[in-house]
C-alpha cells in the first residue's frame, strides 16, 4: 500500500502541483480542502478529499499521514480573513499534525519571511515558521519567490493588462529585481524536502532574474501587448491600480504588495535550486498567456467578489 501524504490547497495552485508530484512518485494523497472539489478538476478522482476545518476533526483528518505539505495562507486581509487568523490556523494545523503522529511537515512560506518585516504578510509567514520550528516536528520550510505556471494570477494578469490596456504603470524606477520560479520546480523542491529527515529551510527561486521593468517588457514582447509601459510614482501606480480593481471587482495589488516588490522581496539571496527558465516557458506559452483576466476574489473569496 502506498505511503499517504496530505496536501492543503491541492485543488488550488501550488498545492495541486505538489499533489501531482507525489502521485507521480507513487504516493497516496489526502487533500485537505475548504470547499468540495469541482468534479472536472484533474485531481478530483485521484486524491482523497476531506474537509479542511480548524477544529478537533483536523487531527483525525491527519491520522495515518506520513508527510503534510502545507500551502495554506492568505494573500491579503478581507473581512474576517486576517494574517493573525491565518497564523493561528496554521499553528492549529501543526498541533493537529503532531497529535496525529505525522512524521514530517513541509511548510510553504515565502522568500524573505522575517518577524521584523514592515509587511504583515512576511511577518505572518515568519511567525508560522517559528511555530513549526518550536513544535518538535521534523520539518522543511520552503520559501518561494514569485511562483508562475498555468493557473497563476500575477503573471497572467500582467500579460492581460499588457494585451488589453493602453498604459501599464510600473511603480517606482522599475530597477528592483524579480526572480520567478515555476510551480513545477516549487513542487519538486517541496517533495524532495519531504523525503529528507533533517530540518531545513530552503529558498525556491528560478535561475533567471530581471529588473521588474525588464520583466514586464519581456512579457509584453511575447504576448504582443499594446500597452505603453511607463514608470510612475508608487502612489500614482497604486491609485490607478485601485481604480482598475474597482472596475474589475478585484484586488489587483495592495500597497504593501507594491512596497514589498520595490524592496526586492521577489528575488532570493540564495543559490537557485530551480531549473526551469521563465524565458523558455514564456516563449512557449506566450500566445495564450493573459487572454482572460483571473480574479483573486473569485478564486479565494467566492461569492464576495461583487460584494
Amino acid at each position: 500500500m502506498a505511503e499517504l501524504d496530505a496536501v492543503t490547497g491541492a485543488f488550488s495552485f501550488t498545492g495541486r502541483y505538489i499533489a501531482e508530484e507525489l502521485l507521480a512518485r507513487g504516493r497516496g494523497v489526502r487533500a485537505l480542502t475548504r470547499r468540495p472539489p469541482d468534479p472536472a478538476h484533474p485531481l478530483a478522482d485521484r486524491v482523497e478529499a476531506v474537509p479542511f476545518v480548524f477544529d478537533a476533526s483536523l487531527t483525525e483528518r491527519l491520522t495515518g499521514v506520513d508527510t503534510l505539505y502545507n500551502t495554506y495562507w492568505v494573500r491579503f486581509e478581507r473581512n474576517e480573513t486576517t494574517f493573525d487568523r491565518a497564523v493561528e490556523n496554521t499553528i492549529s494545523l501543526f498541533r493537529a499534525a503532531k497529535s496525529a503522529g505525522v512524521r514530517r511537515v513541509v511548510h510553504v512560506s515565502v522568500a524573505h519571511a522575517d518577524e521584523t518585516s514592515p509587511f504583515p504578510y512576511f511577518r505572518g509567514k515568519a511567525a508560522t515558521e517559528e511555530a513549526l520550528r518550536a513544535s518538535g516536528l521534523s520539518h522543511a520550510v520552503v520559501r518561494p519567490t514569485l511562483v508562475y505556471g498555468p493557473e497563476d494570477i500575477l503573471v497572467n494578469n500582467i500579460a492581460w493588462a499588457l494585451r488589453h490596456l493602453p498604459l501599464f504603470l510600473v511603480p517606482g524606477d522599475g530597477r528592483y529585481e524579480v526572480q520567478p520560479v515555476s510551480v513545477w520546480d516549487t513542487a519538486r523542491i517541496c517533495v524532495q524536502a519531504g523525503s529528507r529527515d533533517e530540518d531545513v529551510t530552503l529558498d525556491a527561486a528560478g535561475p533567471e532574474r530581471w529588473a521588474f521593468l525588464d520583466f514586464v517588457n519581456l512579457i509584453k514582447s511575447h504576448v504582443r501587448g499594446r500597452a505603453v509601459v511607463q514608470t510612475a510614482p508608487v502612489v500614482v501606480a497604486h491609485t490607478v491600480g485601485a481604480f482598475a480593481g474597482l472596475a474589475l471587482h478585484d484586488v489587483i495589488a495592495t500597497r504593501d504588495e507594491l512596497d514589498a516588490t520595490l524592496a526586492g522581496l521577489l528575488a532570493s539571496d540564495e543559490t537557485p535550486l530551480a531549473r526551469d527558465r521563465f524565458s523558455e516557458w514564456l516563449a512557449e506559452i506566450g500566445g495564450d498567456l493573459g487572454l482572460a483576466y483571473r480574479s483573486q476574489l473569485e478564486r479565494h473569496f467566492r461569492g464576495e467578489a461583487r460584494a
